[in-house]
């Protein structure tokens, strides 16, 4: 009996991995690799636990909608019948149907089929016919679920898109780069109502760095500027709902963030030809100020309303007089970006209680805990933000703590918030006259030495405040990150976090890669005022010099 209380339980038996492979596992996938065969990014779990608590939120509200009618819901009951009985009966609210565009080692596909319940059938699309070969030995490899859901098939993912259009529930793109190429057939591949998920791992095109790239790929004039990385999603965004309206579709966000090295995007498509007339009114162009910080929006539509009639016209302007009120400088264009809101906040909240109620299947669970926690604080209707040490910079002056500065926008009669794309970025609605005024206050506690005659410092500083700032504390000002006690900014688990190698590069050309990886996706750790972590600031490949 003693013997028997102290002996451990026998372990689960366990396939062999076979000879020359090793054995990775993710949540409850495991995918066997051969060298860089088949490519492999650990970095990206983030981007697959993300995905799967996004998937697992839009198949439990998928499944409380109508059911889908006309004849891309035809084409998709045809696609699999069980029987002849099936395709005539009534349309019901089948499980949902996924395509993950660029599958590779099949691991993200694996994962959808054992973690997100819900799921009739995940096609697993890849364009190299080897690489489609170790994914069908990886599906295998993992038994049930996966070989009963997961679909391998080769193929360019574009063609993939058009010839199942309106098919898919659900349409994945992570590709290695660009997605550009892919936005057209991803807007017609998904079904009405659909879901969207889009990687853009090309951070220094829509950074800046190549502003003539960005227009050519996204048909949108990227500005090298602090706020470069929410920039980024908007120039997405943009670039799926401008592809969506050739077809009268469009797009409404749940979730779009800015993560590490990519941004990520999660959006719906819907077919309404009446509300693609609004599309030029979810856009906007944004006039930088050469000499500061200053930023101003300008729509590229207008919404003309007079009784029942509804027009439609060309953005109204200009937004911005001909020099900057602060410093008499020009002004850069950028644009056209989207202009809405990045995120929903229903959409936000059920997405965390999805991650929240299931802490054990995501590995990732306290960097996408962070990432969506610090989402859902962002103010929605204020595009862009403030980065607080480049305005110091401006001024050539100490910063103030970042609760200081939100205290005086707070008692100054305006809202301000953080945002989950830069540690040090405020967002707010407080007009540029009234910062300034801040800042000008703030300087006058904290005077600055060596003032250029002539420079733009001089001219801020030459404005007498017409507003005067009151840095008092103020309890709404605090981030909810530092009164819940949940860590925002949270540093890279290890070194080298960032982009991997294509996959089939040999032991030289995958050590370079690593290394560019390394260069582009680096993280400086700066101290967090608002939720004890380490704060990380942007990687060196995308931020402004």
């Amino acid at each position: 009996m003693a013997e028997a209380a102290t002996a451990t339980p026998p372990e689960l038996p366990t396939k062999p991995i076979p000879e020359g492979f090793t054995a990775r596992t993710e949540g409850k996938a495991t995918i066997l690799q051969h060298g860089n065969d088949v490519f492999y990014n650990p970095a990206q779990v983030i981007n697959r636990d993300l995905s799967i608590a996004v998937l697992r939120y839009f198949a439990a509200l998928r499944a409380t909608e109508p059911a889908p009618t006309g004849r891309a819901a035809h084409r998709a009951r045809r696609a699999s019948p069980t029987n002849a009985a099936e395709v005539s009966t009534p349309p019901t609210r089948p499980g949902l149907t996924v395509l993950e565009g660029l599958a590779a080692s099949g691991l993200r596909a694996i994962r959808y089929a054992q973690e997100v319940p819900g799921l009739a059938r995940v096609v697993a699309n890849d364009l190299d016919p080897s690489v489609v070969e170790a994914l069908r030995r990886n599906v295998a490899f993992n038994g049930a679920p996966a070989v009963d859901l997961v679909e391998p098939s080769v193929g360019d993912a574009r063609l993939v898109m058009l010839r199942r259009a309106g098919e898919f529930d659900a349409v994945d793109l992570d590709p290695y780069g660009s997605p550009s190429q892919l936005l057209d057939s991803a807007v017609q591949a998904v079904a009405d109502g659909g879901l969207l998920l889009c990687t853009a791992t090309d951070m220094a095109v829509l950074c800046g760095n190549n502003s003539e790239t960005c227009f050519a790929k996204y048909g949108a004039y990227p500005l090298h500027k602090p706020y470069c990385h929410e920039q980024a999603l908007r120039i997405l965004l943009g670039a799926i709902e401008t592809a969506a309206a050739r077809y009268k579709r469009h797009i409404v966000p749940l979730v779009s963030l800015s993560i590490d090295f990519y941004v990520r995007v999660f959006v719906r498509v819907y077919t309404n030809a009446n509300e693609v007339k609004n599309s030029a009114t979810r856009m906007g162009y944004v006039w930088q100020s050469q000499g500061c910080d200053s930023f101003y929006w300008q729509r590229m539509g207008r919404r003309l309303i007079k009784g029942s009639s509804v027009k439609y016209a060309p953005g109204s302007g200009p937004a911005v007089p001909q020099a900057c009120p602060e410093t008499g400088a020009g002004f850069t264009m950028g644009g056209p970006f989207w202009a809405e809101a990045l995120h929903s906040a229903e959409a936000l909240a059920g997405i965390l209680q999805v991650l929240r109620s299931d802490r054990a299947a995501f590995p990732a669970y306290a960097k996408v805990h962070s990432i969506l926690t610090a989402a859902s604080e962002e103010l929605l209707d204020a595009p862009l933000y403030v980065n607080l040490h480049d305005v110091c910079k401006t001024l050539k002056c100490s910063a103030p703590r970042a609760e200081v500065l939100r205290s005086a926008i707070v008692n100054a009669g305006y809202r301000v918030s953080s945002t989950h794309a830069c540690a040090l970025g405020l967002k707010t609605d407080c007009p540029w006259n009234v910062f300034w005024d801040i800042m000008r206050c703030w300087i006058a506690e904290h005077p600055v030495k060596n003032v250029l005659p002539g420079s733009c410092l001089e001219k801020i500083l030459a404005k007498a405040p017409e507003h005067k700032a009151n840095f008092a504390r103020a309890t709404s000002a605090l981030s909810k990150a530092r009164t819940s006690k949940v860590a925002r900014y949270l540093p890279n688990p290890e070194a080298n976090w960032g982009p991997k190698p294509k996959h089939g590069r040999g032991p030289k050309q995958a050590e370079a890669g690593a290394q560019v990886g390394a260069a582009n996706g680096a993280h400086k750790p700066s101290p967090d005022e608002d939720g004890g972590a380490e704060a990380v600031q942007e990687a060196k490949v995308a931020a402004p010099q």
